[in-house]
């Protein structure tokens, strides 16, 4: 399936769709907007509910059993045989290839539509999808409460939207660690403690309730020493044009709270090595004022899903970090339908990258994939996010980022979990623990 490109017209509202369109949400779609049937070959089947309930014996906060442990992968690729699949691949995978041409490989399973949400999301959804607006040139949303913002999306704004405000969980907390291998595959494992407050997700509120925030996160420096006690806050916002994101920072050494300006755009991310901007936390976040966003499309593609392996409490870090990538043995690669979106640097606009291609899942509305494009309009980075489906909660979200330079041949890996434990969803806080006065008691070593 395709559509037309579409590039959101600055300076008005867009319109929501009509009842009618709104009336195939649970019917020949799914109730997030993705299509139900599957696909012509039967490569892609029909989309069945997703996962509904946990497996027999799941506790919650146990690592999360793989419901396909049995599959078998139906082929695999190589560098020997990517030109025959190039067509359901991306730029940035197909690099990977030509990057690493004796280690890089995906292994290619049977499709699993497994992406659920609860009932209620569902229900929000239906509402949102006549009701939901763009305002302020795609800076902001209104009308819009609790579920996917924008099911039929009629623009590339309101795809990003999707991933921006897809359920997560009200209140979650997580322990995890982050590593970015040099070429030849040492690395420091920078340990995390990240929490997220998501008001735009509890129920009874709308984005006129809230005060604009979106969503509180907090993020603490664990370890090495050398970093322990560095605190990041942010308030990030439902309308970048009426207020921006704001962030603070704690600094240990200097023992004070400062305001942090720059953590946004292309600035670099915590502890990063240069490797990851601020903005590609999540795959994407923040403001996107700086580029033009087209709709290209739907297309089906190659894309890291149900990455149990990749999660499970029995795998260690080191089995997977690689010299270049993860290590393809814990990979799973499925064939689904993205949307497709374009975003090309503003005329007189300053970022690290010309252009940015982003695949998302018409499933769960997650970003599973990025190309980046250096200032000269060079392939520069390649991003994906392995994801499973939480199904305690449900939500499908990654378990792992990963963002590889292929110049320098290096990456960083993010939300390593696997020696620690899963995010807990029933994290219990509330938005007087985000404020900037508290940010010196969370930094105390």
């Amino acid at each position: 399936m395709t559509v037309a490109a579409a590039v959101f017209t600055a300076g008005q509202a867009t319109a929501a769709v009509s009842e009618t369109e709104a009336a195939k949400l649970g019917t020949t779609l799914t109730p997030v907007g993705g299509e139900r049937a599957g696909n012509a070959d039967g490569t892609i089947p029909a989309w069945d509910g997703g996962i509904t309930r946990p497996p027999a014996g799941y506790k919650v906060g146990e690592f999360h059993p793989d419901p396909y442990a049995a599959d078998k992968p139906l082929f695999q690729i190589s560098r020997a045989n990517v030109a025959q699949y190039a067509q359901y691949l991306s730029p940035g995978q197909r690099a990977m290839f030509e990057r690493y041409p004796n280690t890089y490989r995906m292994d290619v399973y049977p499709t699993r539509r497994s992406a659920s949400f609860p009932q209620r999301t569902y229900e929000m959804t239906r509402r949102n999808a006549t009701q939901c607006r763009l305002v302020a040139d795609g800076e902001g949303v209104q009308n819009c409460a609790e579920g996917i913002p924008f099911p039929i999306p009629q623009n590339a704004y309101e795809v990003i939207w999707n991933h921006k405000l897809k359920y997560k969980g009200l209140s979650v907390v997580s322990y995890s660690n982050q590593a970015a291998p040099t070429a030849s595959g040492a690395y420091t494992l920078v340990k995390l403690r990240e929490e997220l407050l998501g008001l735009y997700y509890k129920p009874g509120n709308t984005s006129e309730t809230i005060n604009n925030i979106l969503l509180y996160f907090k993020q603490e420096v664990l370890g090495p020493a050398r970093l322990a006690g560095q605190v990041l806050l942010v308030h990030e916002t439902l309308n970048a044009a009426a207020a921006p994101r704001q962030a603070w920072v704690y600094n240990p050494g200097q023992r004070r709270v400062r305001r942090a300006p720059n953590v946004a755009y292309d600035n670099p991310g915590t502890a990063s090595d240069g490797l990851r901007t601020n903005d590609m936390t999540d795959m994407f976040n923040g403001a996107m004022d700086r580029f033009d966003w087209t709709l290209v499309g739907k297309r089906e593609m190659l894309v890291p899903y149900n990455a149990y392996r990749a999660h499970a409490g029995t795998t260690r870090i080191s089995d997977l970090i690689r010299p270049g990538h993860l290590n393809p043995d814990y990979m799973r690669y499925e064939r689904h339908r993205v949307w497709v979106v374009e975003a090309k640097l503003k005329p007189g606009q300053r970022h690290i990258n010309s252009r940015r291609t982003f695949y998302v899942d018409e499933d769960s509305w997650q970003i599973l994939m990025i190309d980046h494009y250096d200032g000269q309009g060079n392939l520069w980075r390649f991003s994906d996010a392995p994801s499973v489906n939480y199904y305690e909660v449900p939500t499908f979200w990654s378990t792992l980022e990963t963002h590889h330079d292929l110049k320098s041949g290096r990456y960083i890996t993010m939300l390593l979990d696997n020696e620690d434990k899963p995010r807990d969803f029933g994290y219990q806080s509330t938005p007087a623990n985000y404020s900037p006065q508290n940010l010196r008691t969370a930094g105390v070593r």
